[in-house]
């Protein structure tokens, strides 16, 4: 990485031990990713290039409270800090809106803002629960615009990377993994892992372990995210996975035929509902953009789970619906068809 700064993330055999791959960084963090990627040096990044001129139409005055706190230069705000990495749009504004004053203060003011944001982002910081939700509404909108409409195919595409991570730590061990998973941009130098940054940064996980996230929403450059809150918590590294035209042009061509061929498989609503699923729900939440009773939601949760394309859980009071491999592989070439 010659001549460039450098983020160093030192591990220890503890930390080896506790390394691991996530499903996702969040719709989130995917949401505000895809942001930077319509603006600055990435704005014509290839692979994107579909995908932003449809993107760049979609953004109107409702997303507006999102897209005016990206930061003029340096570090954004990190919503997985904020919002967690759920995959459900939903739950993590959810989170935001439950966040403590201190940890929205903690991500908002150390950002470089736009002069004619000061005022907000400041009221924002100070935990002011109208700005909050000012905010939640216009990254909401973000996220229905350029996220929502790719979000099932997103998901296939970063369960089948995951697979791939998941049979080389099988085969070669966490090492091998760290070797190769996202080269060049990260060069494994035992027990170093680099990664170019805008200073030098020395990381040490100091037995925490690290989270390994692959990402759509990130063009040559991985991120690492860490809560500065909760010293214990194992820092994020997010990965990019899309490289080339072709890996682009499976993600952003053919929803329409996709559905359609989707639903003569399934039918038309349960189809729909395993989309809902691949974004991680409760049982009311594909009642609610399906429009039907959530007995009638249910009853189609069970016959996809009958059938291993979803899986369900309990989260306190709460169930929740989550793909499978299967039923993501099943989205994924339902687009490949299309």
């Amino acid at each position: 990485m010659g001549g460039r700064s450098v983020l160093r993330i030192h591990f220890t055999a503890d930390d080896l031990a506790r390394t691991r791959v996530a499903a996702t960084v969040g719709a989130a963090t995917e949401t505000m990713f895809g942001l930077k990627l319509l603006r600055g040096c990435a704005a014509n990044a290839l692979p994107f290039r579909p995908w932003q001129s449809m993107a760049r139409g979609r953004l109107g005055v409702e997303t507006r409270p999102a897209t005016s706190l990206l930061a003029v230069d340096g570090p954004d705000i990190d919503l997985t800090m904020l919002m967690g990495d759920t995959p459900s749009i939903e739950e993590g504004i959810d989170n935001l809106l439950r966040a403590s004053p201190d940890r929205i203060r903690t991500e908002v003011e150390h950002i470089d803002f736009h002069p004619s944001q000061l005022s907000w982002a400041r009221s924002l910081a100070r935990g002011d629960l109208e700005a909050r939700r000012h905010f939640a509404a216009g990254l909401a909108a973000c996220n229905q615009a350029i996220v929502a409409p790719y979000w099932s195919r997103a998901r296939s595409h970063m369960e089948g990377v995951r697979a791939k991570f998941a049979r080389t730590l099988l085969d070669g061990g966490v090492e091998r993994l760290l070797e190769g998973m996202c080269v060049p941009l990260v060069r494994w130098r035992s027990p170093v892992l680099e990664m170019r940054y805008h200073r030098d940064v020395d990381v040490r996980l100091e037995g925490r372990g690290l989270v390994i996230a692959p990402t759509v929403f990130l063009w040559r450059d991985a991120r690492l995210l860490w809560d500065p809150v909760d010293a214990g918590s194992a820092p994020t590294l997010a990965i990019p996975t899309i490289g080339d035209a072709e890996a682009g042009a499976a993600l952003w061509g053919g929803e329409e035929a996709a559905d359609q061929s989707l639903g003569a498989l399934l039918g038309r609503t349960r189809a729909a509902a395993l989309k809902v699923a691949a974004e991680g729900c409760s049982t009311t939440e594909p009642a609610r953009r399906l429009h039907v009773s959530v007995a009638a939601a249910s009853e189609h949760a069970t016959v996809l789970r009958n059938a291993n394309l979803i899986t369900t859980s309990r989260r306190g009071k709460s169930v929740v619906h989550t793909i499978t491999a299967l039923g993501a592989e099943l989205l994924g070439s339902g687009a490949a068809r299309a």
